[in-house]
């Protein structure tokens, strides 16, 4: 089954699956996301959400099928055009990896420095987003000092210190209460705002019934089900 979206598409999937061994994580998935959407990735554990969000920024590769990320094939992309590739993403990951010896600075101004930023620069944007993400004061503490939703709060000043067109987060909000979590929603919802394509994946009901404007894509066992839900 497929969802598909005729205008302006940031991501596109053509007949994608992934195997690891006989095992298919993902199959037959078909997808179109428009540039500027708030998508929800919904399924049980297991059901392939991660595996598609790392499809994506390359971490792994397809089995079968294309993806075009911004008029790009993945499936043709040179080593070299890689971390181009990943700088039009900025990653939430459920268990933050986070670098525990750097400091909360240091953590954010990585994907700058990766990006060859000024170094002026990349301390204006960085103080900037730790202000805006609440964690201005703790720009020289350790994160294994940090609660695991200040950790959460790094995790997403990472993400979005480099303005990336799109934001992938894969269950954003799984180890958080509830304030937190909805913390975490807000920050993304006010980058969405300003035209950035969001992906969350998640299996909390909370969050998306929360959310206006958004849409679902659920799988299951690794395919497709249902139509898409406009929120």
């Amino acid at each position: 089954m497929s969802i598909i979206k005729d205008k302006n598409s940031i991501i596109r999937m053509f007949n994608v699956s992934k195997r690891f061994g006989k095992h298919y994580a993902l199959k037959n998935i078909t997808i179109d996301i428009q540039a500027g959407e708030f998508i929800f990735i919904t399924g049980a554990s297991g059901a392939g959400k991660s595996t598609l969000m790392k499809l994506l920024y390359l971490a792994e590769r397809t089995s079968e099928g294309q993806i075009l990320v911004d008029g790009m094939n993945l499936a043709r992309i040179s080593s070299s055009r890689v971390p181009y590739l990943r700088r039009k993403f900025g990653v939430i990951f459920q268990d933050f990896k986070l670098i525990p010896r750097k400091t909360v600075y240091e953590n954010v101004a990585l994907v700058l420095e990766a990006a060859n930023e000024k170094p002026g620069i990349i301390k204006e944007k960085v103080l900037k987003i730790l202000e805006t993400t609440g964690m201005g004061k703790k720009i020289n503490v350790l994160p294994p000092s940090l609660s695991g939703g200040e950790q959460q709060r790094v995790a997403v000043a990472r993400a979005l210190v480099g303005d990336p067109a799109i934001i992938l987060a894969d269950e954003p909000t799984c180890s958080l209460d509830s304030d937190s979590a909805q913390t975490i929603l807000d920050f993304l919802l006010e980058y969405h705002s300003r035209g950035t394509t969001v992906l969350i994946a998640t299996h909390n009901l909370q969050i998306i019934s929360n959310t206006v404007n958004g849409r679902c894509i659920s799988l299951v066992e690794g395919a497709l089900t249902g139509a898409a839900k406009l929120l």
